[in-house]
C-alpha cells in the first residue's frame, strides 16, 4: 500500500490521522509513482500539493499520472518560493514538506537555507522528511545544519538517521502547533529502544522497525 521508500507516506497519514484533503511540498519528487511519497496521498486521499524536480524527462508522466497537484521543473536551490506560492493560492499552514535532493552537491541544504529565509516566517508544515544522507556525505554538515534551522522554527524531531539497508540517511519532524502533541510524544518514546548503534550516525531506526500506535 505505502510506496515511500521508507514508508514516509505511512508516517504522514499516522501523524495526520489517514487526513483528506491535503497539501503537500515535494522536493525532488523524481518518479510520480515509483518510490513516490506523495502519490498515495493525491491519488487515495485527494491531497493536493507542487511537486518540484530537475530532471525534465519525469513532466509528462507528472501531467498523465499526478493531474492534481502542480509541477514544477527547475532548480530547487532557485526557485522563487514565495512568489510559487503566492500565485498558486497555496495555504499558510502545508499537511506535508518532503526535501529529498543530492546532499553531496549541497542543493539539499542550500533549498532548506533558502525556504528558511523565504517562507518559514510565514508558512508551517505539520510533518516533514528531510534526506541529508549521512551515510555517504556530509557536506557543508547538512545534517548539523538542518537541525538547527528545523529547531529554531519550533520543530520537532520525531525520528532522527532513520536508515534504509542500514545506511542512515533522514530525520522526521512535526510542527507542534499543526499535530496531536500528546499522538508524538508517545510515538516518540514508544520507538526509544528500537534505535542501534551506528559508527557513522551515533544511533539509527530502521524504518521497518518503526511501531505506530
Amino acid at each position: 500500500m505505502y510506496l515511500g521508500q521508507a514508508n514516509q507516506d505511512k508516517f504522514v497519514l499516522n501523524v495526520l490521522k489517514e487526513k483528506t484533503n491535503g497539501y503537500f511540498l515535494e522536493i525532488g519528487s523524481n518518479h510520480p509513482i515509483n518510490i513516490n511519497n506523495t502519490y498515495l496521498l493525491e491519488t487515495s486521499y485527494n491531497w493536493k500539493g507542487i511537486m518540484i524536480e530537475y530532471e525534465s524527462k519525469y513532466l509528462p508522466l507528472y501531467k498523465e499520472q499526478r493531474s492534481n497537484s502542480i509541477h514544477v521543473i527547475n532548480d530547487a536551490t532557485t526557485i522563487d518560493y514565495k512568489f510559487l506560492f503566492e500565485t498558486n493560492n497555496m495555504p499558510l499552514t502545508f499537511d506535508y514538506l518532503q526535501i529529498d535532493l543530492e546532499a553531496n552537491n549541497g542543493s539539499t541544504i542550500r533549498t532548506l537555507q533558502k525556504l528558511n529565509i523565504e517562507i518559514f516566517d510565514k508558512y508551517k508544515f505539520a510533518t516533514v522528511t528531510f534526506e541529508h544522507d549521512i551515510y555517504h556525505t556530509n557536506f557543508d554538515n547538512t545534517r548539523l545544519q538542518s537541525r538547527d534551522i528545523f529547531k529554531s522554527r519550533g520543530y520537532i524531531c520525531v525520528f532522527e538517521d532513520i536508515n534504509c539497508d542500514g545506511n542512515p540517511y533522514e530525520d522526521w519532524y512535526v510542527h507542534p502547533d499543526l499535530v496531536d502533541i500528546d499522538y508524538v510524544n508517545n510515538l516518540i518514546e514508544n520507538n526509544k529502544t528500537k534505535y542501534i548503534d551506528h559508527p557513522i550516525s551515533g544511533k539509527t531506526i530502521n524504518w521497518k522497525d518503526i511501531q505506530y500506535i
